[in-house]
């Protein structure tokens, strides 16, 4: 929001050609150019908040006028006594704030004439936002939020990253304007993601985690860094619930049991009644040996597929004779 120079007739005012950037409790110069120089006893000089029309400083008469400004700006704000005259109103600021941030006006009277240019404050920043909490089901899709907010665009923040601190692991990268999956741990490639470019532009760096599970528990951070400033946040992914597949193993391996413990007790109560010794007792007794075994596999292998794993089990029966 910057305007050069801005003039009436022949009188003309310079500002900087963009905004001035400056750490917080630094001391800033907002530059302010009279052409061509005039008496200092002829002009009057504001200095303004473009915003609210708070007085920052007066020159009036010949002299500054300290008692005219904002008591937020008294003892702050200065112009350069011995540049006045070559027509130098630049004002110099000491300790800036956050309150300081904005457009500043510097306007130039005459009898005749008046002019001014807009100089705009920026404060070095970088604020990183979207901690929360996060829980969902096994298998399902999460977002991981974090936002960064910077006087440096978004697109030209050095590096950010997600991590996973416990265990050490680098989740995701972006650095230098680009994503770096080539860094991300195994257990996650092809399962995070940051959101789109125009999502970025605007500061969104979430993190897309795919097909969650329950290893995936635990705290992540989110890091930015510019220059010399850092910033983060936590999310915390707690214990995910249970999902529809999950349920449905449950229900799968209660009615097996069930189901084939009616078949098999029947079956087993008969051959008692009968004292068969025949092929079908063997194997009715096989299928005793048997069916736990293949039922609890199938639930296993079942659990492990929503889990991104298999898991082996084996069951040892000892039956007396």
């Amino acid at each position: 929001m910057m305007d050069d120079r801005l003039s009436v007739v022949g009188l003309r005012v310079h500002g900087p050609p963009g905004p001035l950037v400056v750490q917080l409790g630094d001391s800033v110069m907002l530059p302010c150019f009279v052409d061509p120089p005039a008496p200092p006893e002829e002009l009057e000089v504001e200095w303004k908040r473009n915003d609210t029309g708070t007085l920052v400083h007066l020159w009036q008469d010949g002299k500054s006028r300290p008692e005219s400004q904002n008591p937020l700006y008294r003892e702050r704000a200065h112009f350069f006594t011995e540049e006045i005259a070559h027509g130098n109103f630049s004002l110099f600021i000491k300790n800036v704030s956050r309150t300081d941030v904005g457009v500043y006006k510097c306007v130039v009277y005459t009898h005749l004439e008046k002019a001014e240019t807009l100089i705009e404050i920026e404060t070095e920043h970088l604020i990183v936002s979207g901690g929360h909490v996060i829980s969902a089901y096994a298998g399902e899709d999460i977002t991981l939020n974090c936002f960064v907010e910077s006087h440096v665009p978004p697109a030209n923040i050095e590096e950010i990253s997600w991590k996973k601190p416990d265990e050490k692991r680098l989740v995701l990268l972006y650095q230098d304007g680009e994503i770096m999956t080539e860094s991300t741990a195994e257990r996650y490639v092809g399962r995070v993601e940051f959101f789109s470019a125009e999502e970025r532009s605007k500061g969104n760096f979430s993190l897309r985690l795919k097909n969650a599970q329950i290893e995936d528990i635990g705290v992540y951070m989110c890091l930015a860094f510019s220059g010399e400033l850092s910033a983060n946040t936590t999310v915390e992914v707690q214990q995910l619930g249970f999902s529809m597949m999950h349920i449905g193993i449950f229900l799968l391996s209660i009615l097996g049991f069930v189901i084939g413990s009616l078949i098999l007790g029947s079956l087993s109560y008969t051959t008692y009644r009968n004292n068969e010794k025949s092929r079908r007792a063997v194997g009715i007794k096989i299928a005793h040996l048997l069916c736990p075994n293949i039922t609890l596999s199938i639930v296993f292998i079942l659990w492990g597929v929503t889990e991104g794993k298999y898991c082996c089990s084996t069951i040892k029966t000892h039956k007396k004779n």
